[in-house]
């Protein structure tokens, strides 16, 4: 009866995709955040297993978030937890991968505060930071609306995809990040302190050094930055150059994991899909793989989608199934069968659709 132990006291649940500690590859799994731990489940077929399961220990455990290392995959968070062990997680979405992390975050801080008798606010601002910190990023790594980079000569040597201190002071200024030039060098600081950004240039980076600023961004045109490595990769994306680039030049509309039945062997698996309009289409991700590209995709013109019932097992389905099941007939007559992790998600997910068909 330990599972409705679990459910009652569930803070939130999910799928995650969890990198594994002795074989380094990415799995689906089904988490759970309790006040005190983390669980995670396997899902066997199209169904939560509750025997298969691991913990993850929330006491004096510290969020990165985002954590950029992993170049294919810029929505994971790190968990470090007390016995010194790390966990990488990675979200569907940017709004997901934060939303894990807050939550997790004010499980942490809760735990804390009940051992000191007392909420200690210092946790609570750098998390207001992260957050922050990870859209004024967003924003100015943005192809369109973000700081614009080039080319800077310094001593001889050309440094490419860089901008000035002065630059980033003046971009923060204007999309009112920042009222002062005093508050964008404290938030462009801290973009560096991160290693979010990084100063480029020797003169830029001895200067720094000597002045022991090396964590600084100067208000100033001739020191250089660029954005860090783990990001510059984030455009240029190798697979998904294969496929007609038309069809992933829709706006993203609705982004999550759900399981998707395979065609010929039938089973279950957990896909990352990715809704499009103008043009409208649906993607899915393995999100085990490496490689940026879909593993399948369809466009939605004259779909027909439909929910099916939970009683019993519907014609065309195999496996145990949790339900929460619905079915897309493409144009072509192709059958999809997928299943959401939940009632809400299954509606949320069938009216997204529709307004594309």
């Amino acid at each position: 009866e330990r599972n409705m132990d679990t459910k009652s006291s569930a803070l939130k649940e999910g799928f995650l995709i969890k990198r594994g500690h002795v074989v380094h590859n990415w799995k689906a799994r089904w988490f759970v955040l309790t006040p005190d731990k983390l669980l995670y489940f396997k899902y066997e077929g199209g169904k939560k297993d509750s025997s298969q399961r691991g913990k993850i220990l929330l006491k004096d455990c510290v969020i990165t978030c985002p954590f950029l290392e992993y170049e294919n995959r810029p929505l994971v968070l790190k968990l470090h937890s007390k016995p010194g062990v790390d966990h990488f997680l990675e979200a569907c979405s940017r709004e997901e991968r934060d939303a894990w992390a807050a939550d997790i975050r004010a499980a942490v801080d809760r735990l804390r505060a009940a051992e000191d008798g007392e909420a200690k606010p210092s946790s609570a601002e750098t998390w207001l930071q992260d957050v922050e910190l990870s859209k004024v990023l967003d924003s100015m790594y943005d192809v369109h609306s973000g700081i614009k980079t080039g080319s800077h000569v310094e001593q001889g040597s050309t440094y490419s995809n860089c901008f000035s201190g002065s630059a980033a002071v003046d971009w923060l200024v204007s999309v009112q990040f920042a009222l002062t030039r005093v508050e964008a060098v404290t938030l462009g600081s801290a973009l560096v302190e991160m290693g979010l950004l990084q100063p480029v240039g020797l003169r830029s980076v001895e200067a720094l050094r000597s002045a022991g600023l090396s964590q600084q961004l100067q208000d100033d045109f001739t020191a250089l930055y660029s954005f860090a490595d783990s990001l510059k990769k984030r455009g240029s994306v190798k697979a998904e150059t294969s496929l007609s680039a038309m069809e992933l030049s829709g706006k993203v509309v609705k982004r999550g994991y759900l399981l998707k039945q395979g065609h010929r062997r039938k089973n279950w698996k957990v896909r990352l899909f990715v809704l499009r309009s103008e043009p409208a289409f649906l993607h899915y991700f393995d999100p085990s793989r490496e490689d940026c590209g879909p593993a399948g995709g369809f466009p939605l013109r004259g779909c027909l989608v439909s929910s099916l019932e939970d009683n019993g097992v519907p014609s065309g389905v195999k496996g145990d199934v949790q339900g929460n099941l619905f079915k897309i007939i493409t144009q072509s007559d192709v059958r999809y069968f997928i299943q959401a992790p939940t009632q809400q998600e299954k509606m949320d997910w069938i009216d997204a659709i529709r307004q594309q068909t």
